[in-house]
């Protein structure tokens, strides 16, 4: 089900004001702070409304309505407003459609929009293997409350509860590796991308792509991937500027919202009122981290059940400046050791993917007004030639207690770098530091009896310098486990 929906308000008034009231209010910034990016939505003309059903498409969910959908698309008049709408009650099952400028797809409540499961459904390319594709276009989008649909378990070949085994199209000669699989929905250099009041599920793959675009909102959007399916994604921000995402419900099993440098910067990224449970990392930016990522803010997020919460993987060096996380209250746990993550709130690092790699630099990072109960510590971990400098955390609650029962003890740096380590349990790890203030944090320990939880701060004065305690405060607690809960 989507997040509700606040009472309607312009974009304005929704998301920019409070930001901009709230960073009004905190202490400055040593560089200039993260702002929300300023979104040019496209001047409103009256659109021409086209039905797929008019151009042959039957919705019966068996026969392939690609042909019928695409000349609905193709019929749109150039540099015009267009509508395509796909009626209620039917479900239109298609291979591959290209959405062309002005075009936005009205999926109306009760359709379905369903990708093909076979390989011929799909371009050669396959770096264009999506079920909607947009390239090069302007005035884009999809909206209209109804359901796109990737028939993601279609490509399972055994459901395991730890993480299923998936078939791909290597085995045709179509592509190398184990993600070869198709996405849901992607935008590639696309300019003012609109997607709204949607219910996207089960892709088989990343589920929405965003690559190279300028001017994106994303709102009211849910997301639903089988939670043991690898890769599945759910919203890729890449090489991308401009972007807010807002009012979005995202449970899947991989990396909720990733944003990702492969062949430019991203820049100006906003997610706000939004609800998250993953298999993985809730926000991770990175891996895939060639050019910079800055000016980037995260506010009023839930996070549930996730393995990972706010996450930096930084491995091919591009630079990480300028990034705020603040009012969001995380609950991360234990899952199988086969997806990346150790339970852990919060995770800042930075190390070379390999002998060949650079290395990038995280650098003025503001936690504010957080809250989390977890089954690991924070990790904040630089290398030698990318130190993290200049963090802050303040008004932090941290509550570290067991409930699963799987074997902790472990720091994971993968991908890449050191792997999985035997480490110690703490309340903050940190390693190749140059300047971090923690103000008023409060660490509060469950009573373990098997005394898994050791130090509060664990670091080698030798990497980490200029650390700042104020008003730190770390004790004891005794939690009672709910009924079911240990698993």
């Amino acid at each position: 089900m989507a997040a509700p929906s606040p009472p309607p308000s312009s974009l304005i008034q929704s998301i920019a004001v409070p930001l901009l009231f709230f960073l009004f209010l905190l202490p400055p910034l040593q560089s200039n702070p993260a702002t929300s990016p300023t979104i040019e939505l496209p001047h409103t003309l009256s659109a021409t409304t086209i039905s797929v059903v008019d151009f042959g498409a039957t919705g019966d969910g068996v026969h392939y309505d690609t042909y019928a959908i695409q000349s609905a698309i193709d019929s749109c008049p150039t540099f015009s407003p267009c509508h395509v709408t796909f009626p209620p009650g039917r479900t239109y099952l298609t291979a591959t459609i290209r959405l062309k400028s002005g075009v936005v797809l009205d999926i109306q409540e009760g359709a379905t929009l369903m990708g093909g499961p076979r390989l011929e459904d799909y371009p050669k390319e396959q770096n264009k293997w999506y079920v909607v594709l947009a390239e090069n276009a302007s005035d884009v989008g999809i909206s209209g409350g109804g359901v796109g649909g990737g028939q993601g378990l279609t490509f399972v070949t055994r459901f395991d509860e730890r993480k299923n085994v998936m078939v791909s199209w290597n085995w045709t000669g179509a592509c190398l590796g184990d993600e070869c699989r198709p996405r849901l929905v992607g935008f590639i250099n696309c300019r003012h991308v609109n997607l709204s009041n949607l219910r996207l599920r089960q892709p088989a793959y990343w589920c929405l792509h965003i690559v190279r675009c300028e001017n994106v909102l994303i709102q009211d959007v849910s997301i639903y991937g089988d939670f043991n399916t690898p890769n599945n994604d759910g919203i890729d921000i890449e090489d991308s500027n401009n972007t807010v995402i807002t009012r979005c419900h995202i449970d899947t099993g991989d990396d909720a919202i990733c944003p990702k440098t492969n062949t430019g910067p991203l820049y100006n990224l906003t997610v706000t009122n939004s609800w998250i449970r993953t298999k993985s990392s809730a926000i991770k930016l990175g891996s895939a981290s060639w050019f910079d990522f800055k000016g980037l803010v995260f506010d009023n997020i839930t996070i549930v059940d996730s393995h990972r919460g706010l996450g930096f993987q930084i491995r091919d060096g591009g630079n990480v400046s300028d990034i705020t996380f603040s009012n969001i209250n995380i609950s991360t746990r234990y899952y199988d050791l086969s997806w990346w993550g150790r339970a852990e709130p919060i995770y800042v690092t930075t190390c070379p993917r390999n002998s060949n790699s650079k290395e990038g630099s995280i650098s003025n990072l503001l936690f504010v007004n957080i809250t989390s109960t977890s089954e690991n510590g924070v990790f904040l971990s630089g290398s030698k030639g990318g130190l993290l400098s200049d963090l802050r955390f303040i008004n932090l609650n941290l509550t570290y207690r067991r409930w699963t029962n799987d074997a902790g003890g472990l720091v994971d740096y993968r991908p890449g770098c050191q792997g999985l380590v035997n480490h110690i349990t703490a309340g903050i790890i940190m390693e190749h530091i140059d300047g971090l203030v923690i103000d008023n944090v409060n660490m509060r320990w469950s009573d373990d009896p098997l005394r898994q939880w050791n130090d509060p701060l664990d670091f080698r004065s030798s990497t980490v310098n200029n650390i700042s305690l104020l008003n730190f405060h770390s004790s004891l607690f005794v939690q009672p486990v709910k009924e079911g809960e240990r698993d």
